[in-house]
């Protein structure tokens, strides 16, 4: 969100303005939130009445940010004697250190003022604009304390600030008068403090607390976390940015579900998305295998542990479904919104299973294998048995919660994202083309697990047949030979949606295309229709619904293209799979090295620099984990037979890349690249020049 200042740690972060003051307008995801809930409103300093306007921000570290402030609002500086600096840290808690200071030659009389405000809202009611709460808010003024609260039956929140200087405390903040000399400075620690009462006289929130760093030792678990990472060594200053950012990020985007005893798992991204999604944890996961493997198991236990056992309407529920989204909040506790978990996600299942046989090929962590055998079995009957509602072999979507559910149930899944090239629509069920590379992928992964750890070769053989039946119907329903591309769903009745679109890509990552074929895909994935120069976009230009600024229809996502990067290196195209990376990565450098949820789609001779796409969640955990796999595509780093292996091929502009100490079932190993020069085309080798691979 453009013109506003984060502080993360886990699911809890608060979003202010560049001052660091928070007004929270009507569906503007600012404030202090944990948990789906936004604890504060309103959080605005004043000074003799005058708000506060930043010279400079520190946000180098995810959890603390520092504003360095003067009264007024100005556009030019006028000199001021009055400065005042704001310290803040997420942690278990807010804390904010306020320093005033007086820099002039005689006394002042201040008047330091701190407005205060709780709504509670809900992150459904922020993101529809919901203003009407059905329960009550109460607060309690103490003499050193406020205390405000909401509660609706048994569903209580809270948030207490307090101050470390005596204050004037009353029912919308406090005020600290104070006369300072020339030359000194005065102090006070404001401290937000969230609470969750239970009826028991319980709070909930203490069992976050015990699994929660103290606030003191976030600096060390950062500097842990980046330590155990592998190092980048490279001479190519936006790669070195980006990978850096990317850790931090990933590090701030950590949580730990209650159930999981302090393991740590990626949420999906702030603002809307603080929370554990099946699909975008997956994908995450499989981003990061090479960087941060340790996130990959807690992921496949919790979504193992919330794995559908029945067939459930409201919630998109079935035996065998990974879950797709879990929510804490209170539409989730009064079942206003179906998200406690919500089963709506079509690909978590088929990916489950996927990550689980990668995580062992660079790990070998069998005990892991064999601990979710059941639940990765019970994926796979979801897609055989569940997920075909038309009995036609493929993974078909169709919510049955009419009032709340998700239309569209693939990764693209805002409401008109699926469409013919002439704008139209499909009906229900659809069955979107890169769900059943997704399947296929999973079947083929499965039968080496049931063959190698489960000690099921009947099972195996039955999976590969599967498989090979599968593949062979999609390149029959979904292949358009008139134009060279794969549709980007079936209809209902089996019609394939003609639009071109970035789920292309997805199929070679999977391994479903053949391999005469895919030089077709790869001409429209790198053509001018769908490649703008920063990366490729999620629907092509000159398609109906396209739009640079269209959410799913025609605006660049980093993680999208960073497995569309992967799935051409799977087919050998590694000049176009460096063309991305190179692309994406430049795009890094015009958003201080954080790569957002998404970015316009205009062509990159039209705008020379990315355009902002407004609503993008940032940091968003797929979009740093794809800086991640644009490593190991650029590195061709693959697990085989117990080593890695390393096949590089770098763009143009990267000299050299060295990733060291890369852990996995080799022990650490490193892992090194350097530019070599494109070998023009010859008459054999097609119009895809290939790298001279060191």
């Amino acid at each position: 969100m453009p013109g506003t200042v984060s502080c993360i740690d886990g699911n809890t972060f608060i979003v202010s303005d560049p001052s660091g003051d928070v007004d929270a307008a009507p569906a503007t995801p600012v404030g202090l939130f944990t948990a789906d809930t936004r604890y504060l409103s309103r959080w605005i300093l004043t000074i003799n009445g005058e708000r506060m306007t930043a010279l400079s921000v520190d946000d180098s570290q995810y959890f603390e940010v520092a504003f360095f402030l003067v009264p007024g609002g100005q556009v030019d500086y006028v000199q001021a004697d009055v400065s005042a600096i704001r310290r803040r840290r997420i942690g278990p808690e807010l804390t904010e250190s306020l320093t005033v200071f007086n820099y002039g030659d005689t006394d002042v009389e201040l008047d330091v003022r701190l407005e205060v405000a709780a709504d509670f809202a809900d992150i459904f009611d922020i993101k529809f604009d919901v203003r009407e709460k059905v329960g009550s808010h109460y607060v309690q003024v103490e003499a050193d304390e406020l205390r405000l609260g909401y509660r609706r039956g048994t569903y209580q929140r809270e948030v207490c600030v307090t101050a470390s200087e005596p204050a004037a405390i009353d029912s919308s903040g406090m005020r600290f008068r104070l006369r300072l000399p020339p030359g000194e400075h005065w102090s006070t620690q404001l401290r937000a403090t969230m609470r969750a009462p239970r009826s028991d006289g319980r709070d909930w929130r203490d069992a976050v607390r015990a699994l929660r760093p103290d606030e003191s030792t976030l600096p060390d678990t950062l500097r842990e976390w980046i330590a155990t990472a592998p190092q980048l060594d490279t001479d190519n200053t936006a790669l070195q940015q980006v990978y850096h950012r990317s850790l931090v990020d990933l590090a701030a985007l950590r949580f730990a579900p209650l159930s999981l005893g302090g393991a740590t798992v990626p949420a999906a991204g702030l603002p809307w998305f603080m929370t554990l999604f099946g699909r975008d944890s997956l994908l995450t996961c499989l981003q990061t295998l090479h960087v941060t493997p340790s996130m990959t198991p807690p992921t496949l236990r919790i979504l193992g542990l919330l794995q559908g056992v029945r067939t459930d309407e409201t919630l998109d529920e079935d035996p065998g479904r990974i879950p797709h989204e879990l929510r804490y909040g209170e539409s989730a506790a009064f079942e206003e919104q179906p998200h406690s978990p919500y089963y709506g996600t079509v690909d978590a299942s088929p990916l489950f299973v996927i990550l689980l046989d990668e995580y062992e090929r660079w790990t070998g962590d069998r005990a892991l294998v064999m601990e979710l055998e059941k639940e990765a079995r019970a994926a796979l009957d979801w897609i055989d048995q569940y997920a075909d509602l038309t009995s036609t072999g493929y993974v078909w979507y169709e919510t049955r919660n009419r009032r709340a559910g998700l239309e569209n149930q693939c990764w693209k899944d805002s409401w008109d994202s699926i469409s013919y090239a002439d704008g139209r629509l499909p009906g229900f069920p659809r069955a979107t083309c890169e769900v059943q590379g997704y399947a296929y992928d999973a079947k083929i992964r499965a039968a080496r697990l049931a063959r190698t750890f489960w000690d099921d070769p009947a099972f195996a053989d039955r999976l590969e047949r599967e498989a090979a039946v599968l593949k062979d119907r999609f390149n029959q329903d979904f292949w358009l030979d008139d134009r060279g591309y794969y549709a980007i769903a079936l209809d209902h009745d089996g019609t394939p949606c003609d639009a071109l679109s970035s789920n292309i890509g997805h199929l070679l990552w999977s391994g479903i295309v053949p391999p005469d074929r895919a030089p077709q895909v790869v001409e429209h994935l790198m053509g001018p229709a769908l490649y703008s120069g920063w990366g490729v976009r999620t629907l092509a230009e000159g398609q109906s619904r396209y739009n640079p600024l269209g959410y799913h229809n025609g605006t660049v996502w980093p993680f999208d293209n960073s497995f569309i990067a992967w799935g051409l290196r799977r087919y050998g195209f590694a000049a176009e799979a460096g063309r991305i990376a190179h692309g994406i990565i430049d795009a890094a450098t015009y958003f201080h090295g954080r790569l957002p949820e998404a970015f316009g789609g205009f062509d990159r001779l039209t705008t020379r620099y990315p355009v902002r796409y407004p609503t993008a969640g940032s940091p968003q955990a797929w979009s740093s984990g794809a800086s991640l796999l644009l490593i190991r595509t650029m590195l061709g780093m693959d697990p085989h037979e117990g080593h890695l292996v390393v096949e590089p091929a770098l763009p143009p502009g990267y000299g050299r890349i060295a990733l060291l100490d890369i852990p996995g079932r080799w022990g650490k190993v490193d892992a090194f690249a350097r530019h070599r020069p494109v070998r023009p085309p010859t008459e054999d080798s097609g119009p895809y020049p290939t790298p001279v691979l060191e």
